[in-house]
């Protein structure tokens, strides 16, 4: 099963349905009705703190670079961040600045009871 790690405990993750946006994975990409772990801080010493396991329930592909198709600042918003220039600058941090080529989703994800 695969991990949805957050380095920050969001508010979002106490909702029943949050959204979270995520790159393209290499191997193979989020799938709706997909079961992952959700947890914090999962590259650190111990594996992170387990929240417990969502259902991606939609993925909407988004763009980063384009004005087509790119993240609104209302999914900013909605996503934790004070806008959508927040968002971005918080993504380049996190980010090599070849990830922005790649296809970027925004997964709607529902905790599973």
């Amino acid at each position: 099963m695969r991990i949805l790690g957050f380095s920050i405990d969001w508010p979002k993750l106490k909702q029943d349905k949050f959204t979270t946006f995520r790159f393209e994975r290499r191997d193979k990409d989020w799938q709706v009705a997909e079961v992952v772990q959700v947890k914090l801080k999962p590259r650190s010493k111990g594996g992170g703190e387990f929240k417990g396991y969502a259902r991606i329930e939609a993925k909407e592909p988004k763009d980063i670079l384009k004005s087509r198709n790119c993240i609104s600042e209302v999914e900013a918003i909605e996503d934790g961040f004070q806008n959508r220039v927040e968002m971005f600058d918080w993504l380049a941090k996190a980010h090599s600045p070849e990830q922005f080529f790649r296809p970027l989703n925004k997964l709607t994800l529902s905790w599973v009871k």
